[in-house]
């Protein structure tokens, strides 16, 4: 059986254990994630409300740009091996002392808070440590062979994570135990990663860090200045911005009617579960055998109308039907076209970046601009709801969703016109390479 795996997927001896080592510490995370984030969101839904979820949100994209200004300063100053062994370490103590405060009655909007904010830093910090680790352990070859079966643990664990997350209702209801029993299951993941680490990858070499440090005011300034000065990226700068101001608008009005059409915790979780985990199924389905025919058949500069078409779309269904038909669907069509066309679209137009600067704008981009995004959102989102409920009426709703469409109307407006710079922003100074004798074009590869 081992031969015929390794022939499978063209594993060479002595990578076997590196990659179940490495594909294992993927899976433990994303398993771990996944149900912390629906015990957290199902929770703070049930104790709390919907309308207090913004702060909780505004609170982790204030939280999202300081980590990240700050991952320099773990990520190039420790061993990447022994840092992945104490975060899994700290992980595991952190649910542990959650677990504890649930037990000693602590308040349960600031438990449910604090264990969503934790799983979020669980999505941001844990892969960026986790994939440089690999790049150190692992050679330019091998990384390339190797690292498309190492991701596979990924996927495994949210299909797993939210697979636990949605029986777990019933078995909690049969022997009668509280869902926040469910953190013990993640303390013992997060301490086996542990384990694994500190015995599974002690025979191999350590090696030399040859990864530049890159801070906040190096990121911020080159960034910045790459958006300013490229007119394609500077439009499109505004454009995933206004995205995230739709999603985050969108991502509220379904939490809203689907808490009140399964108001009972049990029942919130495994609806939550369910709907994740066809989410995600659906997105894998279309990134693996949609998304590179459709960048090809449209080009690349075509494919990012589909998000705000999509939005568009999602926002005026919204209004029409502002039930849980509408919250629901409209969320679904701007998740899974963001998650796939737009994502891959974004990912292969920064390789349009010279190597030397990708890393920085990238961080501007997929970091920076989605935290304001975000953080814009939640302000707009919240004054409305804060208004709406002063003014003692049920009809706010339309005005966040109006305000979505005129933001995706925003968005299209802003594709148009990095269309319409696209092609000359090629010769930009700031896209120059280092390279001669390769076309830029040449390097994109869906």
């Amino acid at each position: 059986m081992k031969t015929f795996l390794s022939r499978v997927f063209r594993l060479q001896p002595g990578e076997s254990t590196l990659v179940l080592i490495l594909g294992f510490l993927l899976l433990s995370n994303s398993l771990a994630r996944q149900i912390s984030d629906v015990v957290a969101v199902s929770g703070f839904l049930n104790t709390v409300g919907a309308n207090r979820i913004l702060l909780v949100w505004l609170v982790d994209m204030v939280l999202t740009i300081a980590i990240t200004g700050l991952q320099s300063l773990f990520v190039d100053r420790f061993n990447r091996r022994d840092l992945m062994s104490w975060m899994c370490f700290v992980y595991g103590i952190l649910l542990l002392i959650l677990r504890l405060m649930f037990t000693f009655k602590v308040p349960s909007g600031i438990n449910y808070t604090l264990l969503y904010l934790l799983a979020e830093q669980q999505l941001l910090f844990f892969p960026l440590v986790f994939w440089i680790l690999a790049n150190d352990l692992l050679t330019l070859a091998q990384a390339k062979r190797l690292f498309p079966i190492i991701a596979t643990g990924n996927f495994a664990g949210q299909i797993l994570g939210l697979a636990i997350a949605a029986i777990s209702p019933s078995i909690m209801q049969y022997f009668g135990l509280q869902v926040e029993e469910l953190l013990l299951f993640n303390v013992l993941i997060y301490l086996i990663a542990y384990a694994v680490l500190q015995g599974g990858l002690s025979y191999l070499p350590r090696r030399n860090n040859q990864y530049k440090p890159e801070n906040l005011v190096e990121t911020l300034t080159e960034g910045g200045g790459f958006v300013r000065e490229v007119l394609s990226f500077r439009y499109l700068t505004f454009a995933i911005i206004a995205i995230n101001i739709c999603l985050t608008i969108f991502e509220f009005r379904f939490l809203v009617v689907s808490n009140e059409s399964f108001p009972d915790l049990y029942g919130y979780q495994r609806f939550y579960s369910l709907y994740r985990l066809g989410l995600i199924s659906v997105a894998w389905f279309i990134q693996g055998f949609l998304t590179s025919r459709i960048l090809e058949f449209l080009s690349l500069k075509n494919s990012f109308f589909f998000l705000p078409l999509a939005q568009l779309i999602a926002s005026v269904s919204m209004i029409i039907f502002p039930g849980a038909i509408g919250g629901i669907g409209g969320f679904s069509l701007s998740k899974l076209t963001q998650l796939t066309v737009d994502e891959s679209a974004r990912k292969s137009i920064q390789s349009l970046v010279p190597l030397q600067r990708r890393g920085r704008v990238s961080l501007f981009m997929d970091s920076y601009l989605f935290a304001i995004g975000t953080i814009i959102g939640c302000i707009i989102t919240g004054a409305i709801v804060w208004t709406g409920i002063r003014l003692n009426t049920s009809l706010y709703f339309y005005v966040y969703l109006a305000i979505a469409v005129l933001t995706s109307l925003f968005t299209l407006w802003s594709i148009f016109k990095m269309r319409k710079f696209y092609d000359i922003s090629l010769l930009n100074w700031r896209l120059k390479r280092r390279q001669r004798g390769q076309s830029i074009i040449d390097k994109l590869k869906f």
